[in-house]
């Protein structure tokens, strides 16, 4: 009996903690979210501000063309987005994980034009209370 009311007693104290984390991760879950949506929004509709709200600001995109790695960068891929001139592409959040401050998705933009979309691999760190796309990689799917 006396260990029934020590475990009792050990989960009453811990509640707070058990709905606050899961509060948390509700929340970081809602904001990662906002974050991609950022970047597809900004993306494919030609909205540069959203991208720099999404993009951390020493971010990269990587991609492999002839077999090569390539590196593009973040602020130059902002400033290639032209303000009101949207792509005519869709995307979509495929999966998304997280862990406190660290977290991994996977997003697919496709083009009506194209039976291939593209697959975006994310990595974003809350950085000061804020989800912020670190890096990206990409490629075409291959059908």
């Amino acid at each position: 009996m006396k260990v029934f009311k020590l475990l009792v007693l050990i989960l009453l104290i811990n509640v707070p903690n058990l709905i606050h984390a899961q509060n948390s991760s509700s929340d970081d879950m809602v904001e990662i979210t906002k974050t991609l949506m950022n970047y597809i929004e900004g993306s494919t509709n030609g909205q540069p501000n959203l991208l720099e709200k999404a993009f951390h600001e020493d971010l990269n995109l990587y991609y492999v063309k002839k077999g090569k790695l390539k590196i593009w960068k973040g602020k130059s891929y902002i400033k290639d987005t032209k303000e009101g001139e949207p792509t005519g592409e869709s995307g979509k959040i495929i999966s998304i994980d997280f862990e406190n401050t660290i977290a991994v998705a996977k997003v697919q933009i496709s083009h009506p034009e194209s039976s291939s979309p593209y697959i975006d691999y994310f990595m974003l760190m809350k950085l000061e209370g804020n989800w912020k796309i670190i890096h990206k990689m990409f490629t075409k799917r291959v059908n």
